[in-house]
């Protein structure tokens, strides 16, 4: 297993089981104010090296976490130089034995785990509000650990906040502000949020927490979150997590889902009022199998998170509503796909799924790539093999690598020995080490698929578009030239530009500003001041970008909204509108 080029860490070294963890949250300052005990799985000695990201590190030592500044053995310690992407390697010399480490250290204002938001970006308007984001490797700026998914950890977790605020953590509650992870999970996973938060119950293991104000949409929203847990659990085997709680983020969440075990962090965006988003929910729920029970060994092997649970999320969805609406959203995932290999065709290594990413931050190549060409590698060893054989190997692959990180040979090796002969029956490795994607991929098929394909360029009839829900009109508007010349007519007949649900919103005003439809650009600078999601910064950003014309309106807007966005997504934005 080669090693992972995104942490200092070294596989000669001992390794980090345990986490112990203070944190005291001072919104004034910015910081945490910390101290992380890491327990090592066998006594160690000489040097360890962790990874760090603007930490200010005050004392290494051996105490515990509670006992005072001065009651442990000062350890000797070399904070490196920062580098770009990794960070800054610290270094700890071990005495002959030793079992643990204890750090005091203080969190940097731009930690870029971290997200502090006045009271003014909350739904609320009143308090404050934080919450962590660590994948890929942003846990290095909050906790001074191997970060990588490689080394798996427990932890106990104590977070003091300021009244009347209110702390959660990806953990289970222990009490008095308390979290216990007794399952071991890599780094990326560790997340929390505090601010003023209410809660639903949805079902016997789950749990919806949002701002008051949000919080019943969200439990409406969200409420069928039981029956795909037991749906998954029938596919996929039991549930390892206990709870399957939800918390709806504030509006800058970078991302749909953050899959952390036992509280999934979720857009306000999907709140649609019509549950014609949850498949999100679907896809961070699957997570609980394939990545956080079974994880990449490195961001170079992404795949095998994203690839296997988007394949399990459209089993769930197949299961719940049907073949059609799973081929539906497959259809979706195709034309992503698509856009994703045309933004990297100048860099076609990185449309491989078994990728080399020395040197590059995975924040700058994250894509759909290894998402949707993951799932159809799948689908085409499902095809090969029969859905009966196929299921049987997931099941082996949960089994033999639950909490554990795997690479791209762990899943060949498997693959042989539970299916042997299906790689070479679909070139697995031009799967996996090609660019592109093979011309025998399977292509999704739906009736629905076929009759929005049937009205072409043309602007459907209200009777045509009668029956289409949001993954038709994703799929219809997607899929139409650009420059469209019937945006008016289009928006007049449908009032697309009034649209709630997001990505047909977004699909059609990218449509509309590669269209030169200006009437959208009031719409779309409402959308970019009051969202964070990437999934919608990227292609709106995009779209004004690209004409001279609407270039100013993208680099006003960023502007003046950059600091209301979460560290990842100003880094993908800077970098988007640096492109000429």
């Amino acid at each position: 297993m080669r090693r992972d080029p995104h942490s200092f860490a070294d596989d000669a070294q001992p390794t980090v089981t345990r986490l112990e963890w203070l944190a005291d949250v001072d919104f004034a300052s910015r910081t945490l104010g910390c101290v992380a005990v890491l327990h090592l799985g066998a006594p160690g000695h000489g040097p360890l090296d962790l990874d760090t990201r603007d930490l200010d590190i005050a004392r290494v030592d051996d105490g515990a976490v509670d006992d005072p500044a001065g009651g442990g053995t000062a350890l000797a310690w070399e904070l490196a130089a920062s580098t770009p992407i990794l960070g800054a390697r610290l270094r700890v010399q071990l005495p002959d034995g030793a079992v643990r480490v204890r750090i005091h250290y203080r969190t940097s204002p731009t930690a870029s785990a971290l997200q502090w938001l006045t009271p003014a970006q909350t739904a609320g308007g009143v308090h404050p509000f934080l919450f962590s984001q660590c994948q890929a490797i942003h846990a290095r700026s909050l906790v001074p650990l191997q970060d990588t998914p490689r080394v798996r950890i427990t932890f106990d977790a104590r977070l003091r906040v300021p009244p009347p605020l209110r702390a959660l953590m990806a953990a289970a509650d222990a009490g008095d502000g308390r979290w216990h992870m007794p399952q071991p999970i890599p780094p990326y996973l560790l997340a929390f949020a505090v601010g003023e938060l209410a809660s639903r119950d949805v079902g016997p293991r789950s749990r919806v927490w949002a701002e008051p104000s949000v919080v019943d949409a969200a439990a409406w929203e969200f409420g069928e979150v039981d029956a795909m847990l037991t749906t998954a659990e029938r596919l996929f085997g039991p549930y390892d997590w206990e709870r399957f709680d939800i918390l709806t983020m504030p509006p800058s969440f970078p991302y749909g889902g953050m899959e952390n075990p036992r509280l999934t962090f979720l857009t306000p965006a999907l709140l649609a009022g019509d549950r014609s988003l949850v498949s999100v929910v679907a896809h961070e729920l699957a997570h609980s199998w394939t990545g956080n029970l079974v994880s990449n060994s490195s961001a170079e092997h992404f795949w095998l998170n994203e690839g296997f649970t988007v394949f399990a999320e459209r089993r769930i969805v197949e299961a719940l509503w049907g073949g059609e609406t799973s081929a539906l959203q497959a259809a979706v995932g195709w034309r992503s796909l698509e856009q994703a290999m045309a933004r990297f065709k100048d860099r076609p290594e990185l449309t491989r799924l078994r990728t080399q990413l020395e040197g590059i931050d995975p924040d700058e190549v994250f894509s759909e790539i290894p998402y949707e060409k993951g799932y159809l590698f799948l689908r085409a060893l499902e095809d090969a093999t029969g859905r009966e054989s196929f299921d049987r190997f997931l099941r082996a692959y949960v089994r033999d690598f639950r909490f554990g990180a795997i690479d791209s040979d762990d899943f060949t090796r498997l693959c042989e020995r539970e299916l042997p002969g299906a790689l070479a029956r679909v070139d697995g490795a031009a799967w996996l080490d090609g660019p592109g994607l093979p011309p025998s991929a399977p292509r999704p098929r739906a009736r629905k698929l076929d009759a929005v394909a049937a009205v072409g360029a043309s602007v459907p009839t209200l009777e045509q578009a009668a029956e289409w829900g949001s993954t038709e009109w994703e799929l219809y508007l997607e899929s139409l030239p650009r420059p469209f010349g019937k945006c008016a007519e289009l928006d007049a007949r449908f009032d697309l530009t009034a649209r709630g649900n997001y990505d047909v919103l977004v699909a059609w005003l990218g449509l509309a500003l590669d269209s030169s439809y200006d009437p959208v650009v009031p719409r779309v600078e409402e959308i970019l001041g009051k969202l964070g999601r990437m999934k919608y910064l990227r292609p709106l950003y995009a779209a004004l970008a690209r004409r001279p014309g609407t270039r100013p309106v993208a680099e006003r807007l960023f502007a003046r909204h950059r600091d209301g966005y979460h560290p990842i997504a100003v880094q993908v934005v800077e970098g988007l509108l640096a492109a000429r």
